[in-house]
């Protein structure tokens, strides 16, 4: 079945590749569903269809190893390099473009015709063992698994990105070429505002009961590395031997054991809550409760929480980093990566009432720059142009 390009009678048929749900990458859910409802809006232009398959339980349905976490990383594997891209194969005659929502499944740009496929980086860690392998070692077979997807990415007519950190990085790596690199920054989603919506189910005040009302400190994101959450927890652990009655809520994150073991020797166990994941509109609520946002990333491709806390009004204080400075401006607070006493100083400032911070008014108007609905525009300009340089 030979693809028919989009014409200014007919509507684009573009096809946008999704993560599976099984992945639980909550900001990668969030990016495509939020690019699919903001391409709805334009029906004449666009008709866009999302593809996400299942990732089937192979390996975990085995006796005793189908509990392990490699079982569950095995069929992520599965997924990612042949069940997907067998699925990607069969929608090549069925649409006019393909956007891949996730760079981490850029290996499937392999399998779609590239002069007519894009993807969008959001960050280059995916990437980071074979650009950068004294920075961060990895076994043979990962480095074969992101050199597959790097030559993915290599190969994509459009690379989209959420920062210009992120662009200098591809830029500076070589990977592609200016003329490629299409900037679509992300958007807030309308369940995070000063107010809660009307009818929305915000339960944030039923997953904050356990707190019997003290004020909270709260952080967004997850476990892995780059979040720094050993920061988090050895600023907080100084900041309750000043303020018995102050909270940590950490939201999205699974411990693993050195983390458990940090949380027990610094002794705050009793004052962390770990709510399981929320919808987003309970998370707002939790946004709007607390007393500031930390974000103590030491490497981010776009920190979506910082621009949630301003939505909502919540003051926030971040690492200072490019990206994070780039994306909240002057609506933060900033500190050094892993500065602790620094830290430490900052908010206590906050927290007595002795730091000028930015104003509610300068959060919100910081948040309202960013929209899901500038962002599908981004996206469909870049593909209506590519299709219009492929049309005979």
């Amino acid at each position: 079945m030979t693809p028919r390009h989009a014409t200014p009678q007919t509507a684009a048929r573009l096809a946008l590749l999704m993560d599976p749900r099984e992945e639980g990458w909550p900001s990668m859910d969030l990016v495509g569903e939020a690019l699919l409802a903001g391409l709805a809006a334009h029906p004449s232009e666009v008709h866009a269809t999302a593809v996400r398959p299942d990732m089937p339980a192979v390996l975990r349905r085995l006796p005793r190893a189908g509990a392990r976490n490699a079982a569950f990383n095995a069929d992520r594997l599965l997924t990612r390099f042949g069940l997907y891209p067998g699925r990607a194969l069969l929608a090549r005659g069925r649409h006019d473009a393909f956007h891949v929502v996730d760079h981490t499944y850029a290996q499937l740009v392999h399998a779609l015709p590239a002069s007519r496929t894009g993807v969008y980086c959001h960050d280059l860690d995916a990437f980071r063992s074979v650009l950068e392998p004294r920075r961060e070692p990895r076994p043979a077979w990962f480095r074969a698994m992101a050199r597959a997807q790097l030559a993915g990415l290599e190969r994509a007519a459009i690379v989209f990105h959420s920062t210009q950190a992120v662009r200098m990085e591809l830029l500076a790596h070589g990977l592609v070429p200016e003329s490629r690199l299409v900037w679509a920054p992300y958007g807030v989603s309308p369940e995070y505002r000063p107010v809660p919506t009307p009818g929305a189910p915000d339960a944030s005040e039923a997953v904050l009961a356990p707190l019997g009302g003290r004020p909270y400190l709260l952080h967004v994101g997850s476990a892995i590395p780059r979040k720094r959450l050993d920061v988090l927890f050895a600023v907080f652990a100084a900041l309750r031997a000043r303020y018995p009655e102050l909270r940590l809520v950490q939201q999205g994150g699974a411990l693993n054991g050195t983390q458990r073991a940090q949380v027990e020797a610094l002794g705050i166990g009793d004052a962390l809550l770990q709510p399981p994941r929320q919808e987003r509109a309970t998370l707002a609520g939790l946004y709007r409760r607390a007393t500031a946002v930390l974000v103590t990333s030491e490497a981010e491709g776009f920190g979506l929480p910082v621009i949630e806390a301003l939505a909502c009004g919540a003051p926030v204080v971040a690492s200072d980093l490019p990206v994070l400075r780039e994306v909240g401006a002057e609506a933060c607070t900033y500190c050094p990566v892993g500065d602790v006493p620094a830290w430490v100083e900052s908010v206590t400032a906050l927290l007595a009432g002795h730091d000028t911070q930015p104003s509610r008014e300068a959060r919100l108007t910081r948040a309202s720059r960013f929209t899901w609905s500038a962002h599908a525009r981004t996206v469909l300009d870049a593909y209506l142009r590519l299709l219009g340089a492929s049309t005979p």
